[in-house]
């Protein structure tokens, strides 16, 4: 059972997904391995780099939602996407960058740069994959198994809360109240902005 901290919010953080900066990270972290990866190994990567953005960022890279599956913690937004399957809008993104699944593996087809990306966020995929890059995706995989947030699904998949990644990477109850007013208030003038530009 997911085991749930006592974080006094109106409801749970929810990031806004980014399908250029995920497109983005992939894409740096397919063109350091230099040749098709396996679609696993940049699972992990993935939720390494957006876990170690929320420790020195209080944001994440690619704002996906995160699930415990068999194989540890997964970005369920990017696994869809590698599966061919629809996310928003993102797949007709996703799919002229990164090539569909073959034999368990993925490459980059086309260059999408890295103008979404800061140098922070960019500096963070580099000693993912650094650090990560060389081994087994299932080395991997294992060394998430470690993860505090990570619960065995026993086939099935449990969603991830924010909230919880953010209590066992050390943040305090007001620090995680101050990162949910400042998602919802990025949200909010997402929101006013994107319906002014309708309305425009």
């Amino acid at each position: 059972m997911l085991r749930v901290h006592q974080v006094k919010l109106p409801m749970s953080i929810e990031f806004q997904f980014h399908p250029q900066k995920t497109v983005e990270a992939a894409a740096i972290l397919l063109k350091r391995h230099g040749q098709p990866m396996k679609y696993l190994g940049l699972l992990k990567m993935l939720y390494i780099a957006d876990r170690v953005a929320l420790a020195q960022m209080e944001q994440p890279i690619t704002g996906d939602h995160y699930v415990s599956m068999d194989y540890g913690p997964v970005l369920s937004g990017v696994y869809d996407l590698i599966k061919g399957q629809p996310v928003d809008d993102a797949l007709v993104l996703w799919s002229r960058f990164i090539s569909h699944r073959e034999e368990n593996c993925v490459f980059l087809l086309d260059d999408p740069g890295d103008g979404e990306l800061c140098d922070e966020e960019q500096e963070i995929l580099q000693q993912v994959y650094d650090t990560f890059g060389h081994l087994d995706p299932f080395e991997v995989a294992e060394w998430t198994h470690d993860l505090p947030e990570w619960k065995d699904p026993g086939g099935s998949a449990i969603p991830i809360v924010v909230e919880e990644i953010l209590k066992n990477l050390g943040k305090s109850d007001a620090e995680i109240v101050r990162i949910q007013a400042d998602v919802m208030r990025e949200a909010y003038f997402d929101k006013v902005l994107g319906d002014e530009g309708l309305n425009g």
